[in-house]
């Protein structure tokens, strides 16, 4: 036994230095890795000064970007009545409330109208982050009524696409949406009154299949994954290698797939332009749409969080205007 013995302390871990840095206060683009302060994409519409990568944007920010002022939202009360009782992972229901938890909307998709360059324009702004952009029996319901107003008010009709298709957890009444959808685009080129599509990153399955590629224009932003199946699934199916930029807008532009492919900080003059080539005019004065509930007027949106009048629905559609029963 040694007479000195010395004690070895163990080697504490480095503790971490508490960051000075708001959390986020920066993001890192993933396009070119530059560090960019938040506050700055905000003022550029989400869109990279380095490199012009177009950040995926929410629907409020969609009607912020392309209406002239304020604007007027339509059906925002309305939300699905779980029509299956569907439950996968965890109950539909649930996922409606987190939705609405994380986006502040009841479903994936805000019907608004306001004048784009003075023309009065209604418009359609789907939202990615509720269930991703899936469109269900509300979603189409609400895209089914903005047509329906556009042609009673002699208006042009614009949708935002973002979407990563049909909602699996409302089954076939999710897929009878592209066809009630398409029924009345149908009738709204019949009115000879114009509609512009716009495809942003991602729009895919069902939306694709339907609305989506039916414009009288069709506009993409840049390197948008637009497609009906992902890459990856037709990969396993024809067990070949994939061109690069596959189902990216450049290479479905040279397809012939699209018409367009716009910058979003030029989207709102492209749309503007294109309205007057297609015969829509400037108007000072609001048309006359749909009448709302007795007692419910609809409100201005804007820069604060729109609220809108709530339009009654049909007893056999599968919606609702209340809130979604706890789970």
């Amino acid at each position: 036994m040694p007479w000195f013995k010395k004690a070895r302390k163990k080697i504490a871990p480095p503790t971490e230095k508490p960051s000075r840095v708001p959390e986020g206060l920066m993001v890192k683009c993933p396009g070119c890795a530059q560090i960019l302060y938040n506050k700055d994409l905000t003022t550029n519409l989400n869109v990279c000064p380095k490199c012009a990568h177009h950040f995926r944007m929410n629907a409020s920010e969609r009607l912020r970007m392309l209406f002239d002022d304020a604007w007027v939202e339509y059906d925002r009360g309305l939300v699905s009545t779980d029509p299956l009782s569907f439950t996968d992972t965890k109950p539909y229901k649930s996922r409606l409330k987190a939705g609405v938890a994380a986006t502040g909307l009841k479903d994936a998709v805000i019907a608004a109208s306001g004048t784009i360059d003075g023309v009065r324009t209604m418009v359609a702004a789907m939202e990615y982050g509720f269930i991703g952009g899936s469109m269900g029996v509300v979603v189409g319901e609400k895209i089914a009524r903005t047509i329906e107003r556009a042609i009673d008010a002699r208006a042009p009709v614009v949708i935002v696409c973002c979407s990563g298709g049909a909602r699996m957890m409302e089954g076939a009444l999710s897929l009878m949406q592209m066809a009630k959808i398409c029924g009345g685009l149908a009738r709204l080129d019949r009115a000879r009154l114009p509609y512009i599509s716009v495809l942003t990153d991602p729009t895919t399955g069902g939306v694709t299949a339907s609305f989506a590629m039916l414009g009288d224009l069709n506009i993409a932003e840049p390197r948008a994954l637009i497609g009906f199946a992902g890459p990856r699934v037709i990969e396993q199916t024809i067990r070949q290698k994939l061109p690069e930029g596959f189902q990216r807008s450049e290479f479905l532009i040279e397809k012939g797939m699209l018409d367009l492919i716009v910058d979003r900080r030029d989207m709102r003059s492209v749309i503007a332009n294109a309205l007057r080539f297609m015969g829509a005019v400037r108007s000072e004065s609001v048309p006359v749409v749909r009448e709302s509930p007795p007692g419910a007027e609809p409100a201005v949106g804007g820069p604060g969080s729109p609220v809108s009048s709530v339009t009654p629905v049909s007893p056999v559609s599968p919606v609702s205007n209340d809130e979604p029963p706890p789970a």
